[in-house]
């Protein structure tokens, strides 16, 4: 398993649009924990929390690279190659 991908150079960094999850804070739900879409800052709940609004993020608008938006956490998943990258 390749230890980067491609998906990841392609990425801007975007800044965080939110402080939790956006659909579930507007569902007035909760999360377990949270990811940010590196392509437009998007975040969302994890594949944990019962609503997984971070894959289906991905879904919808194909942005490949989430990191981690939990405190102390830096890792990042690549839906497309379905790797963790460091």
């Amino acid at each position: 398993m390749p230890e980067t991908c491609e998906h990841l150079q392609t990425n801007d960094d975007a800044p965080a649009r939110a402080k939790g999850c956006e659909e579930c804070l507007k569902l007035g739900d909760r999360w377990m924990h949270l990811r940010r879409c590196l392509h437009c800052g998007h975040i969302g709940c994890c594949d944990s929390s019962k609503n997984r609004h971070a894959t289906k993020h991905f879904h919808e608008t194909k942005h490949p690279v989430i990191q981690s938006f939990e405190p102390g956490e830096s890792w990042r998943w690549c839906y497309v190659d379905e790797i963790g990258i460091e």
